[in-house]
């Protein structure tokens, strides 16, 4: 099964969490959101100390992605990716075909140097405006 960690993680939204961050510390609570670096929003969170003696309850908090070292997802939503994955595997042999080519792309190149920008092309020292004096 080929899972992609960020479609694991937009399906835990909503779910209990577990987050360990580099320097030890670790977060309970549910996972609110997350983007594309991984940076999360929790909610209802407890936070444990590095050493596992000191509790925080707090209401909401946000993690920077870099500071993660993993996250811990419940079973329930592993089987509520798979799923998942395998309609939108479904999706993209169902719209395979479909193109139209590669297209035209933005306008046509004009190869090495651009088009006549400024200064080029009529002469002048003015870029090409009026009489160069």
């Amino acid at each position: 099964l080929t899972m992609l960690p960020l479609s694991l993680l937009k399906t835990s939204q909503g779910h209990p969490i577990l987050v360990e961050l580099k320097n030890g510390e670790t977060f309970n609570g549910h996972l609110v959101n997350c983007d594309n670096y991984m940076n999360v929003n929790l909610r209802n969170v407890i936070r444990t100390s590095r050493d596992g003696d000191q509790f925080w309850q707090i209401p909401s908090v946000y993690l920077k992605g870099n500071t993660v070292k993993y996250l811990c997802i419940q079973e329930e939503v592993m089987g509520m990716v798979k799923e998942e994955v395998d309609d939108a595997k479904d999706n993209f042999r169902n719209k395979a075909g479909r193109g139209r080519g590669r297209g035209r792309g933005r306008g046509r190149g004009r190869g090495r140097g651009g088009g006549r920008g400024r200064g080029r092309g009529r002469g002048g020292s003015r870029g090409g405006r009026g009489r160069g004096q």
